[in-house]
């Protein structure tokens, strides 16, 4: 018998989106919701770590790389990753793995995902699942 993703409990599975472009976050919201994910929107950096650091139940962390504020995309990534340590996390990009890797992210626990493709952070999401399996 074939191991499936989690289904992450009564809720499905759970995707924070964090993202400062509203329109960014909706159109990802509904390509995860097309997927059979459960997305959760936040537009800053603050609250998606206030998200985790409550405790409610996140899946996987995906994050828009134009992610600024106090707590931009890396930043977040870096605490995000302190805290739960096997959350998978998926930066949003036009091609910043340099980005990921100057700032002293671990590029294999990172996924570094093109957004433009209809369903690339889908995609990502179900690869991102099946790796902690």
């Amino acid at each position: 018998m074939q191991q499936t993703v989690s289904s992450g409990g009564a809720y499905g599975v759970q995707v924070l989106i964090a993202g400062r472009h509203k329109q960014w976050r909706d159109d990802v919201a509904a390509q995860l919701r097309r997927a059979g994910f459960a997305p959760t929107t936040v537009d800053c950096g603050v609250d998606a770590m206030t998200v985790l650091a409550l405790g409610l139940p996140v899946d996987v962390l995906v994050t828009e790389s134009s992610l600024s504020g106090e707590l931009g995309s890396v930043e977040l990534a870096l605490e995000a990753r302190a805290l739960r340590p096997d959350l998978p996390i998926i930066l949003a990009s036009d091609g910043c793995r340099e980005q990921v890797e100057a700032a002293e992210l671990q590029a294999d626990d990172l996924y570094v995902v093109a957004a433009e493709r209809t369903d690339a952070v889908a995609s990502t999401v179900r690869e991102a699942l099946n790796a902690r399996i």
